[in-house]
């Protein structure tokens, strides 16, 4: 008997710049004065391969899915999940600080605490090679490869590396990258063949670390387009690749980004949230002397997306901090649904009465005290001329967070166009 499957949800994010607007930071009418620059940004933008590179990954799997690169990533992927308990990714600051963000915010948020009958069957995640951090790259050592444990092929020992090199490899990665083949060498007992199978390079074509690769003979080699370099590098199978190991639908984090690049190229400028994120944005800046923005979320799943946008701004010459007109500029990340089931607050009966001064709030639930939360701080920032935004999220999943993690590269890199036209 066949099974009907419900229709997971595809609500669209939208940006609210409302409070920008009642602060004063920047005027409606100064952002519709701003259609026919934007509108000029966005064709020079949509020829960018940060747009076309979601679309491709998903009409080649669609077309030609044996031969094409996203389905060589899930093969990848499944293979790795079968043989190690835990793979540890090493890289440059963004890359790493991108695999991290789809992982906090679309996995259990304490996927590594859990065994691994509870994790799904699927691995651990680590990261290294972002700074010199001798104690933690130490710590990481004593999980992996404990000074003093004889060697064990058991699949709760065994893990794995994924290598990520760009056209510019940083000398972090680099020495990690020594420090880490090393100590799988070891646990493998010397077997090149096994190490082989153990190591997958993600690497540019200019990098050094792909003449590294070739001479491990790396079963599984990825290349990132020069096309999307570093920055960009996270719906490539820089951060596919560890998300489908750990058990990500990759294929709709893909589908949530081309439903943003759809909006991008097809919306008008008034209703198109990343043109309208770029619009206050730039005017915070240019009128108010706000050079300075940053994320903001009440989420912990969503504090290393934020991080990670700090990063890709920052290639960029954007700057997170205070700004030079009083800012900065803060953009909220407003979750709406749970994925759990909604946590209560529980009457302690005899034990307490209102000693806490928090029985008044029997009852009530988790999702009703952080909306509460959000609107004191709404009010609290509206009372204070503090200049921000919102970005409203349905909830956090697979495909919100493409359309999230889509829509920020895109206004980046409208941003850089805009400047010029």
């Amino acid at each position: 008997m066949s099974v009907i499957r419900p229709k997971l949800p595809e609500d669209p994010i939208r940006y609210d710049p409302a409070a920008a607007f009642a602060a004063g930071t920047v005027s409606r009418p100064a952002v519709e004065g701003l259609a026919g620059r934007l509108d000029a940004a966005r064709a020079e933008a949509v020829e960018s391969a940060v747009v076309d590179q979601p679309d491709r990954l998903l009409t080649d799997y669609g077309t030609k899915r044996p031969e094409s690169e996203l389905f060589a990533i899930l093969r990848s992927a499944r293979r790795i999940r079968d043989a190690v308990d835990r793979v540890v990714v090493l890289g440059g600051g963004a890359d790493i600080m991108g695999v991290r963000a789809v992982f906090e915010a679309c996995c259990h948020p304490f996927h590594n605490e859990l065994g691994r009958g509870e994790r799904g069957g699927r691995p651990r995640l680590s990261f290294e090679g972002f700074r010199f951090d001798n104690d933690l790259a130490q710590g990481l050592l004593d999980l992996v490869a404990p000074h003093g444990r004889p060697r064990s092929d058991d699949l709760l020992d065994r893990w794995a590396l994924l290598v990520v090199g760009t056209s510019v490899d940083s000398q972090e990665t680099a020495v990690a990258t020594r420090l880490f083949l090393a100590a799988i060498l070891e646990a493998v007992g010397g077997d090149v063949r096994r190490l082989a199978e153990l190591v997958v390079p993600i690497v540019g074509r200019t990098s050094r670390l792909a003449d590294l690769a070739q001479r491990i003979g790396s079963t599984n080699t990825f290349e990132i387009p020069d096309s999307v370099g570093g920055r960009f590098s996270v719906l490539t199978a820089v951060g596919l690749l560890p998300a489908s190991i750990v058990g990500i639908d990759v294929v709709r984090l893909l589908e949530g980004a081309a439903a943003m690049n759809r909006r991008f190229r097809e919306a008008p400028v008034f209703d198109n949230p990343v043109l309208q994120y770029v619009a206050v944005s730039h005017l915070a800046e240019v009128e108010s002397r706000i050079t300075a923005r940053g994320l903001s979320s009440r989420s912990q799943q969503l504090a290393a997306l934020a991080s990670w946008y700090d990063l890709i701004r920052s290639e960029r010459g954007g700057r997170a901090g205070q700004g030079a007109g009083g800012g900065p500029l803060i953009t909220n990340l407003v979750v709406g649904e749970c994925r759990r089931d909604r946590l209560a607050v529980p009457s302690l009966g005899p034990f307490a009465a209102n000693q806490d001064e928090s029985g008044d709030l029997v009852g009530n639930t988790w999702p009703e005290l952080l909306a509460a939360a959000v609107a004191r701080t709404h009010d609290d920032d509206a009372r204070a001329g503090r200049p921000t935004a919102d970005i409203l999220l349905p909830r956090i999943d697979e495909h919100v967070i493409g359309q999230l993690l889509q829509m920020l590269m895109l206004a980046t890199v409208v941003e850089g166009r805009l400047v010029r036209v």
